[in-house]
């Protein structure tokens, strides 16, 4: 009776538990989600055009008032207001742009980009931390002060025995 009891506990575990462990299904959606309906061939083709097209664009570097029309009204409206002030001050890119164009070059421009990146973030955590370890220690010292004063006021203040 016991061997097969163990047995079963071992097809099951080798059944249900062992093939969790080894590939575990996802969590279930949760119940307010409901499923999209499957596209039709016609909308999955357009989806594919499009995203081919804007796809080819990007390696553009100019991408054109074709594909993003607002963008550039935008841009004209405000190049007729402050032609002057464009000129006189060059725009620096982004570091999401800088980023695009080192991707673009493939690994040996991206790399430098990425440790430029990296560097920033690390100098500016540095700086942080260095910020706030004299912002902490100039707060112990003055904490450290104001025990002292107190302390030399009380022994001011207590009597003094005589002998």
């Amino acid at each position: 009776m016991r061997v097969r009891v163990v047995c079963r506990k071992v097809y099951d575990y080798i059944r249900y538990d062992l093939r969790e462990i080894a590939f575990p299904s996802s969590l279930p959606d949760p119940p307010h989600i409901q499923n999209r309906p499957k596209l039709t061939w016609r909308d999955n083709l357009f989806i594919l055009k499009k995203a081919t097209r804007l796809y080819c664009a990007s390696w553009v570097r100019d991408i054109g008032p074709d594909l993003r029309p607002n963008d550039y009204a935008k841009d004209n409206e405000a190049n007729g207001e402050a032609k002057t002030t464009s000129s006189a001050q060059e725009k620096e890119p982004s570091v999401v742009e800088d980023l695009a164009v080192a991707a673009r070059g493939g690994m040996e421009t991206l790399r430098p980009a990425l440790q430029r990146v990296y560097m920033t973030r690390a100098s500016a955590y540095r700086d942080a931390l260095k910020s706030f370890i004299q912002g902490y220690q100039e707060g112990v010292q003055q904490v450290m002060e104001k025990k002292e004063e107190s302390k030399t006021q009380s022994e001011g203040n207590a009597p003094k025995k005589s002998t």
